[in-house]
């Protein structure tokens, strides 16, 4: 387990909250115009690297509400916790 620092509640234990996956996610501009091929990999396949990632995360048990964490998949180290529609913080 480890700490989450909630943008909008402040820091609660991890099991308060949901993973939503990798972050930044930019949705096709002409969806109908990919072929299955590309469609597939824009909504299956994320780097999922072991390392920093830019991750979704939600918090289920508490406010509810939606924002981005930068961890190290290694370690569970966070680096940053920011808003969503915010851009992430430079390191």
């Amino acid at each position: 387990m480890f700490i989450i620092n909630c943008p909008f509640c402040g820091e609660r234990d991890q099991s308060e909250f949901s993973a939503g996956g990798e972050a930044h996610i930019v949705r096709p501009k002409q969806p109908t115009e990919l072929t299955d091929d590309e469609w597939a990999d824009f909504l299956f396949m994320r780097k999922n690297i072991k390392g920093i990632q830019f991750e979704r995360w939600n918090h289920s048990h508490g406010c509810r509400k939606w924002f981005n964490v930068i961890r190290d998949t290694s370690n569970d180290k966070i680096h940053a916790v920011y808003k969503m529609g915010e851009k992430p913080p430079s390191n």
